[in-house]
């Protein structure tokens, strides 16, 4: 009788039925309160209650010495950049070299590290056991990159991979040749850059990627993608220009013939081929990254979300628009997940709720349902620095 008059007793008990009737065999957390991570002045992680989920079969992704890509992609907010860094620290902490990339013009990895990464250049990043480094591409400086090689080669053309960049966006906007010089004029695009500049430098970075030798000790690239508008325009961006360019070189051939016509008559000397050399150039590379987006054994699309149904509604879309383009995709990461209690209070009652709905949503949806589920837990501390990264990485990456 005297337990029936003990509240601290009742607690107790309480909260042993609850972890008898609970599935998840972890400790549970306080009564309506995210998962905590206790961090020491060393910060390392000492415990955290996550849901039970699916593996997202880390060792399958870390099996191997051959280079592979993971693309990491979905809305806005909901924790791309977090899971893409998380990711990186966890390869590199296995034994790949990996370099993170952000082709988000809205940067947050330096954010994400707690470390400048701005430069527009290789970083280190100190932490992890194998080599990690991250870059953020800088549309501005690759400007002044553009327009200095361009300056150097007297105004009309640019070298190496700039070339990948620019003829990209030119062909973008359909821009013209100049048949009095036989070549492609730069100067004035460089002042007025048109949309999709952004993606158009993303892909020369790509093909630095598979062509340089500076980057050919990675093992492990993973690209932090823009919003789901910004990476499908970069996503099909390689069959757009590869269509267009050869449109255009058609119709520099009837110009240059009609040209050559009138020059001859002159005695002029004909026209150089260096621009259709480098349109020829260029549409060859663009093929070899539409092949290598569609590569299924090197390159895999990665989708994160949150569980609310404008995000899940979104992800089937961009999931559908990847599956056209025949991008691989085979991992969902549906982050922010309330993770279990003994009880809720209204709030948290109501979130948990919605959050069912759009988990049931998954299920049933037909683009995101055959896909591998990764659940991730909601935190109560802002993910930021390599320590974290590795918590986190730990958590999602199993």
């Amino acid at each position: 009788m005297l337990l029936a008059h003990s509240p601290y007793l009742a607690c107790r008990l309480s909260l042993a039925a609850s972890r008898r009737l609970s599935p998840c065999p972890l400790p549970l957390p306080s009564i309506c309160s995210p998962p905590t991570l206790v961090v020491r002045r060393t910060l390392r992680v000492r415990s955290i209650a996550v849901p039970a989920e699916a593996t997202a079969g880390f060792d399958e992704m870390a099996a191997g010495t051959e280079r592979k890509y993971y693309m990491l992609g979905g809305k806005g907010g909901v924790g791309k950049t977090s899971c893409a860094a998380s990711l990186a620290v966890k390869f590199a902490n296995n034994g790949h070299p990996t370099l993170v990339v952000s082709t988000d013009p809205a940067h947050s990895l330096s954010d994400s590290f707690a470390q400048d990464l701005s430069g527009g250049t290789l970083v280190p990043v100190d932490g992890p056991d194998s080599p990690l480094f991250a870059l953020e591409i800088n549309p501005e400086k690759a400007r002044e990159e553009f327009r200095s090689a361009s300056q150097r080669s007297g105004g009309t053309g640019v070298k190496d991979f700039m070339d990948i960049g620019i003829l990209a966006f030119q062909a973008f906007v359909g821009f013209t040749f100049s048949l009095s010089a036989g070549e492609l004029k730069l100067g004035e695009l460089l002042d007025t850059p048109p949309p999709g500049l952004d993606e158009a430098i993303a892909i020369s970075k790509v093909m630095q990627f598979v062509e340089a030798q500076e980057y050919s000790m990675f093992s492990r690239i993973i690209f932090d993608t823009a919003p789901t508008g910004h990476t499908l325009r970069l996503l099909s961006l390689p069959d757009f220009l590869d269509a267009s360019i050869g449109k255009i070189m058609k119709l520099r051939q009837k110009l240059a013939s009609a040209a050559s016509a009138i020059k001859s008559v002159f005695g002029q000397e004909e026209p150089r081929q260096d621009a259709t050399d480098k349109l020829e150039q260029l549409r060859e590379r663009m093929i070899k990254v539409r092949e290598l987006f569609r590569d299924t054994e090197s390159t895999e699309f990665i989708i994160v979300t949150i569980p609310t149904v404008m995000a899940i509604s979104e992800s089937s879309r961009l999931c559908s628009s990847l599956r056209k383009e025949n991008v691989p995709v085979k991992r969902l990461i549906v982050n922010q997940i309330l993770p279990p209690s003994a009880s809720d209070c209204k709030f948290c009652a109501m979130k948990r709720k919605d959050q069912m709905r759009a988990l049931e949503m998954i299920q049933n949806d037909p683009e995101l349902m055959s896909l591998k589920q990764i659940q991730a837990p909601l935190v109560d501390v802002e993910i930021r620095g390599v320590p974290a990264l590795r918590f986190m990485g730990e958590i999602v990456w199993k």
